[in-house]
Protein backbone atom coordinates (compact mmCIF):
# COMPACT_ATOMS: atom_id res chain seq x y z
CA UNK A 1 0.00 0.00 0.00
CA UNK A 2 2.32 2.69 -1.67
CA UNK A 3 -0.38 5.11 -2.41
CA UNK A 4 -0.92 8.03 -0.14
CA UNK A 5 -4.48 8.60 0.87
CA UNK A 6 -6.40 12.13 0.59
CA UNK A 7 -7.41 12.57 4.25
CA UNK A 8 -8.73 15.82 4.34
CA UNK A 9 -11.51 14.29 1.87
CA UNK A 10 -11.98 11.02 4.11
CA UNK A 11 -12.91 13.34 6.93
CA UNK A 12 -15.17 15.34 5.53
CA UNK A 13 -16.70 12.27 3.67
CA UNK A 14 -17.24 10.96 7.44
CA UNK A 15 -17.87 14.58 8.84
CA UNK A 16 -14.95 14.24 11.51
CA UNK A 17 -13.55 17.50 12.65
CA UNK A 18 -11.46 16.20 15.68
CA UNK A 19 -8.16 14.95 16.64
CA UNK A 20 -6.06 12.65 13.99
CA UNK A 21 -3.74 11.78 16.37
CA UNK A 22 -3.34 7.77 16.37
CA UNK A 23 -4.55 7.61 19.85
CA UNK A 24 -8.14 5.45 21.22
CA UNK A 25 -10.18 8.37 21.45
CA UNK A 26 -9.45 9.00 17.57
CA UNK A 27 -9.98 5.77 16.52
CA UNK A 28 -13.44 5.01 18.27
CA UNK A 29 -14.62 8.41 16.98
CA UNK A 30 -13.32 7.66 13.18
CA UNK A 31 -14.91 3.81 13.52
CA UNK A 32 -18.28 6.08 14.91
CA UNK A 33 -18.42 8.46 12.24
CA UNK A 34 -17.94 6.06 9.36
CA UNK A 35 -20.27 3.42 10.00
CA UNK A 36 -22.88 6.50 10.39
CA UNK A 37 -21.58 8.08 6.92
CA UNK A 38 -20.51 5.63 4.64
CA UNK A 39 -23.40 3.10 4.33
CA UNK A 40 -23.25 -1.00 3.62
CA UNK A 41 -24.40 -1.76 0.43
CA UNK A 42 -24.24 -4.82 -2.62
CA UNK A 43 -25.23 -2.44 -5.52
CA UNK A 44 -22.25 -3.60 -7.21
CA UNK A 45 -22.56 -7.53 -6.71
CA UNK A 46 -25.93 -7.93 -7.25
CA UNK A 47 -25.40 -6.32 -11.25
CA UNK A 48 -22.74 -8.96 -11.22
CA UNK A 49 -19.55 -6.25 -11.09
CA UNK A 50 -16.66 -6.62 -9.11
CA UNK A 51 -15.81 -4.03 -6.80
CA UNK A 52 -12.53 -2.56 -7.28
CA UNK A 53 -10.44 -2.62 -3.85
CA UNK A 54 -7.51 -0.67 -4.90
CA UNK A 55 -7.12 3.20 -3.05
CA UNK A 56 -7.85 4.77 -6.06
CA UNK A 57 -11.20 2.57 -6.49
CA UNK A 58 -11.97 2.71 -2.92
CA UNK A 59 -11.77 6.77 -2.86
CA UNK A 60 -13.57 7.03 -6.19
CA UNK A 61 -16.46 5.53 -5.45
CA UNK A 62 -16.78 5.32 -1.24
CA UNK A 63 -15.15 9.02 -0.60
CA UNK A 64 -16.58 11.06 -3.43
CA UNK A 65 -18.93 8.68 -5.35
CA UNK A 66 -21.56 9.26 -2.41
CA UNK A 67 -21.58 5.04 -1.93
CA UNK A 68 -20.67 2.72 0.06
CA UNK A 69 -19.64 -0.82 0.08
CA UNK A 70 -19.12 -4.44 1.36
CA UNK A 71 -16.26 -5.53 3.98
CA UNK A 72 -13.52 -5.91 1.71
CA UNK A 73 -14.30 -1.79 0.67
CA UNK A 74 -14.97 -0.67 4.27
CA UNK A 75 -12.31 -2.27 6.08
CA UNK A 76 -9.56 -1.72 3.16
CA UNK A 77 -10.63 1.65 3.16
CA UNK A 78 -10.03 2.66 6.74
CA UNK A 79 -6.94 0.55 6.81
CA UNK A 80 -5.52 3.01 4.59
CA UNK A 81 -6.86 5.98 6.66
CA UNK A 82 -5.30 4.59 9.75
CA UNK A 83 -2.10 3.54 8.42
CA UNK A 84 -1.52 7.23 7.13
CA UNK A 85 -2.39 8.33 10.65
CA UNK A 86 0.25 6.09 12.30
CA UNK A 87 -1.79 3.40 13.63
CA UNK A 88 -0.43 0.01 13.32
CA UNK A 89 -2.86 -2.17 11.45
CA UNK A 90 -3.25 -5.73 9.87
CA UNK A 91 -5.94 -7.10 8.01
CA UNK A 92 -7.69 -10.37 9.63
CA UNK A 93 -10.13 -12.92 7.74
CA UNK A 94 -13.20 -14.13 9.40
CA UNK A 95 -16.18 -17.05 8.80
CA UNK A 96 -19.57 -15.85 9.11
CA UNK A 97 -21.21 -17.48 11.44
CA UNK A 98 -24.31 -15.23 11.95
CA UNK A 99 -28.03 -16.99 10.64
CA UNK A 100 -25.83 -20.19 9.83
CA UNK A 101 -26.32 -23.94 11.38
CA UNK A 102 -24.55 -24.84 14.03
CA UNK A 103 -21.41 -26.52 13.06
CA UNK A 104 -21.27 -25.43 9.50
CA UNK A 105 -18.09 -24.49 8.50
CA UNK A 106 -17.96 -21.10 6.57
CA UNK A 107 -15.72 -19.99 3.97
CA UNK A 108 -13.18 -17.05 5.39
CA UNK A 109 -15.07 -14.56 3.47
CA UNK A 110 -15.44 -11.27 5.42
CA UNK A 111 -12.69 -8.39 6.66
CA UNK A 112 -11.70 -6.71 9.61
CA UNK A 113 -9.07 -5.26 11.40
CA UNK A 114 -6.27 -5.76 14.38
CA UNK A 115 -5.22 -2.18 15.58
CA UNK A 116 -2.18 -2.37 18.07
CA UNK A 117 -2.54 0.58 20.30
CA UNK A 118 0.25 1.45 23.36
CA UNK A 119 1.30 -2.49 22.70
CA UNK A 120 -2.60 -3.91 23.42
CA UNK A 121 -4.12 -5.18 20.70
CA UNK A 122 -7.80 -3.58 19.71
CA UNK A 123 -10.21 -5.40 16.86
CA UNK A 124 -12.17 -2.94 14.56
CA UNK A 125 -14.90 -3.16 11.66
CA UNK A 126 -16.48 -0.95 9.86
CA UNK A 127 -17.82 -3.28 7.41
CA UNK A 128 -20.52 -6.10 9.07
CA UNK A 129 -23.86 -4.85 7.73
CA UNK A 130 -26.92 -4.70 10.18
CA UNK A 131 -24.41 -5.25 12.90
CA UNK A 132 -21.31 -3.24 12.32
CA UNK A 133 -19.05 -2.81 14.85
CA UNK A 134 -19.58 0.73 15.51
CA UNK A 135 -16.72 1.01 18.47
CA UNK A 136 -13.54 -0.47 19.19
CA UNK A 137 -12.87 -3.92 20.81
CA UNK A 138 -10.05 -5.07 23.23
CA UNK A 139 -8.92 -8.39 22.02
CA UNK A 140 -9.56 -9.59 25.75
CA UNK A 141 -11.59 -13.13 26.52
CA UNK A 142 -14.94 -13.04 27.73
CA UNK A 143 -15.26 -9.12 28.62
CA UNK A 144 -18.26 -7.50 27.72
CA UNK A 145 -17.75 -4.44 26.15
CA UNK A 146 -19.83 -1.22 25.41
CA UNK A 147 -19.85 0.58 22.09
CA UNK A 148 -21.80 3.60 21.13
CA UNK A 149 -24.68 0.51 19.77
CA UNK A 150 -24.93 -3.07 20.94
CA UNK A 151 -22.51 -4.67 23.76
CA UNK A 152 -20.21 -7.12 22.16
CA UNK A 153 -17.49 -9.48 23.15
CA UNK A 154 -14.96 -11.74 22.05
CA UNK A 155 -14.91 -15.32 22.96
CA UNK A 156 -11.32 -17.24 22.76
CA UNK A 157 -11.23 -20.75 21.58
CA UNK A 158 -7.69 -22.18 21.10
CA UNK A 159 -6.23 -19.57 19.25
CA UNK A 160 -9.65 -18.76 17.67
CA UNK A 161 -11.75 -15.65 18.06
CA UNK A 162 -15.78 -15.44 18.20
CA UNK A 163 -17.71 -11.98 18.03
CA UNK A 164 -20.73 -12.37 19.41
CA UNK A 165 -23.67 -9.13 19.85
CA UNK A 166 -25.97 -9.14 22.48
CA UNK A 167 -28.86 -8.76 20.26
CA UNK A 168 -32.64 -8.32 22.58
CA UNK A 169 -31.23 -9.80 25.46
CA UNK A 170 -29.14 -12.70 23.85
CA UNK A 171 -25.74 -13.25 22.55
CA UNK A 172 -25.94 -14.10 18.89
CA UNK A 173 -22.64 -15.20 17.12
CA UNK A 174 -21.32 -13.22 14.43
CA UNK A 175 -18.08 -14.65 12.90
CA UNK A 176 -14.87 -16.25 14.02
CA UNK A 177 -11.43 -14.99 12.89
CA UNK A 178 -7.70 -16.18 14.13
CA UNK A 179 -5.41 -13.55 14.04
CA UNK A 180 -3.13 -14.38 11.21
CA UNK A 181 -2.21 -11.48 8.72
CA UNK A 182 -4.32 -11.39 5.30
CA UNK A 183 -3.13 -9.37 2.48
CA UNK A 184 -4.83 -7.65 -0.76
CA UNK A 185 -4.16 -10.57 -3.18
CA UNK A 186 -6.27 -12.52 -0.08
CA UNK A 187 -9.01 -10.01 -0.04
CA UNK A 188 -9.15 -9.98 -4.24
CA UNK A 189 -9.53 -13.90 -4.61
CA UNK A 190 -12.48 -13.64 -2.21
CA UNK A 191 -14.09 -10.06 -3.07
CA UNK A 192 -14.18 -11.54 -7.07
CA UNK A 193 -15.80 -14.67 -5.83
CA UNK A 194 -18.67 -12.83 -3.31
CA UNK A 195 -19.45 -10.35 -6.10
CA UNK A 196 -19.46 -13.17 -9.38
CA UNK A 197 -20.01 -16.55 -8.15
CA UNK A 198 -24.33 -17.22 -8.71
CA UNK A 199 -24.71 -18.50 -5.66
CA UNK A 200 -23.50 -15.49 -3.73
CA UNK A 201 -25.74 -14.37 -1.18
CA UNK A 202 -24.22 -10.90 -2.35
CA UNK A 203 -25.27 -12.05 -6.17
CA UNK A 204 -28.72 -12.93 -5.44
CA UNK A 205 -30.09 -10.07 -2.84
CA UNK A 206 -30.15 -6.63 -2.17
CA UNK A 207 -28.30 -5.43 1.24
CA UNK A 208 -27.92 -1.89 2.77
CA UNK A 209 -27.36 -0.72 6.22
CA UNK A 210 -26.52 2.30 8.19
CA UNK A 211 -25.54 2.72 12.06
CA UNK A 212 -27.24 6.47 13.27
CA UNK A 213 -26.25 7.60 16.56
CA UNK A 214 -29.78 6.34 17.29
CA UNK A 215 -30.65 3.63 15.10
CA UNK A 216 -29.47 1.13 13.18
CA UNK A 217 -30.95 1.48 9.26
CA UNK A 218 -30.85 -2.29 7.24
CA UNK A 219 -32.68 -3.46 4.39
CA UNK A 220 -32.77 -6.81 2.69
CA UNK A 221 -34.38 -7.08 -0.70
CA UNK A 222 -37.64 -5.34 0.16
CA UNK A 223 -37.64 -5.44 3.71
CA UNK A 224 -37.12 -2.56 5.40
CA UNK A 225 -35.74 -2.13 8.96
CA UNK A 226 -35.48 1.11 11.50
CA UNK A 227 -33.85 -0.46 14.57
CA UNK A 228 -34.01 2.23 17.53
CA UNK A 229 -31.01 2.07 20.16
CA UNK A 230 -32.58 0.32 23.59
CA UNK A 231 -36.59 0.52 22.06
CA UNK A 232 -38.55 -0.70 18.93
CA UNK A 233 -37.40 -1.86 15.60
CA UNK A 234 -40.47 -0.53 12.71
CA UNK A 235 -40.37 -2.69 9.58
CA UNK A 236 -42.15 -2.15 6.34
CA UNK A 237 -41.89 -3.90 2.85
CA UNK A 238 -41.00 -1.05 -0.19
CA UNK A 239 -44.16 -2.91 -2.72
CA UNK A 240 -42.90 -0.10 -5.66
CA UNK A 241 -38.40 0.31 -7.06
CA UNK A 242 -39.68 3.80 -6.55
CA UNK A 243 -40.16 3.73 -2.91
CA UNK A 244 -37.09 1.36 -3.11
CA UNK A 245 -34.88 3.91 -4.60
CA UNK A 246 -35.73 6.51 -2.28
CA UNK A 247 -35.17 4.79 0.48
CA UNK A 248 -31.69 4.07 -0.80
CA UNK A 249 -31.59 7.51 -1.63
CA UNK A 250 -32.91 9.38 1.09
CA UNK A 251 -32.51 7.08 4.17
CA UNK A 252 -28.97 5.26 3.21
CA UNK A 253 -27.69 8.27 1.46
CA UNK A 254 -26.55 6.20 -1.72
CA UNK A 255 -25.70 8.10 -4.51
CA UNK A 256 -26.91 5.60 -6.95
CA UNK A 257 -25.61 4.93 -10.01
CA UNK A 258 -27.50 5.89 -13.35
CA UNK A 259 -27.19 1.86 -14.51
CA UNK A 260 -30.01 0.11 -16.69
CA UNK A 261 -28.33 -3.05 -15.36
CA UNK A 262 -29.01 -1.66 -11.58
CA UNK A 263 -32.65 -0.61 -12.49
CA UNK A 264 -33.65 -4.14 -14.57
CA UNK A 265 -32.30 -5.81 -11.21
CA UNK A 266 -34.33 -3.60 -8.80
CA UNK A 267 -37.02 -4.11 -10.32
CA UNK A 268 -36.58 -8.07 -10.45
CA UNK A 269 -36.43 -8.30 -6.90
CA UNK A 270 -39.04 -10.66 -4.99
CA UNK A 271 -42.27 -8.28 -3.62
Amino acid sequence: MTAEIDLPAYFQRIDHHGSAAPTLATLAAIVKAHAAAIPFENLDPIVGRTPALDLAGLESKLVRGGRGGYCFEHNLLLSHVLRALGFQVRGLAARVIWNQPEGRVTPRSHMLLHVDLDGAPHIVDVGFGGLTLTGVLRLVDAVEQPTPHEPFRLLEDGGYFGMQALVRGEWRPLYRFDLQEQFQPDYEVTNYFLSTHPASHFRTGLMAARALADRRLALRNREYAVHHLGGETERRVLDSTEELRRVLTDEFRIDLPADPALDQALDGLPR
